[in-house]
């Protein structure tokens, strides 16, 4: 069976991309996998509300119903983590990356730890803000995401 592209991902990633929140984006979520039907959904959010002291746990509500609401249209999901500086408090940032893993076990689909695993150090890789990755660190996002990937290909 042929794969059916991948637009709701280039969808959803537009519309994280003007900063919306998570809870705005699970709520846009069923209309794009209804419009593009995609058979692989890569959830990689949760970084804005993160910055912005979003709860851990609601980041594991959010993330939780949008795995659901992939798969029941039909799609398999590979769930990326990320991460918060170290200037949030280890409490903080060691909750806000363990809740990918705690998702990902409790809904049992793939996980990429970590999105910028390997360059997150690397300020030239970032843009200004030193937020988001240059076109220069676009293949090693790429290649991370490609460990998590690789394999839901196969399956269909």
């Amino acid at each position: 069976m042929a794969l059916r592209p991948a637009l709701a991902l280039a969808s959803m990633r537009r519309r994280t991309a003007r900063r919306l929140s998570l809870a705005r984006t699970r709520s846009r979520l069923p209309a794009a996998l209804e419009q593009h039907e995609p058979d692989i959904v890569i959830l990689e959010l949760g970084a804005n509300d993160g910055l912005r002291g979003l709860p851990p746990k609601l980041l594991a509500e959010n993330l939780d119903a949008m795995i659901s609401a992939a798969r029941s249209a039909g799609a398999q999901v590979l769930l990326v983590g990320m991460q918060m500086p170290p200037n949030y408090g280890p409490v903080y940032t060691r909750l806000f990356a363990q809740t990918y893993a705690t998702v990902a076990k409790a809904r049992k689909v793939p996980l990429v730890p970590f999105l910028l695993e390997g360059f997150a150090d690397q300020p030239e890789l970032f843009l200004n803000d030193g937020i988001h990755p240059t076109a220069d660190a676009q293949h090693r996002v790429l290649d991370t995401i490609w460990h998590g990937l690789k394999p839901l290909l196969g399956k269909r």
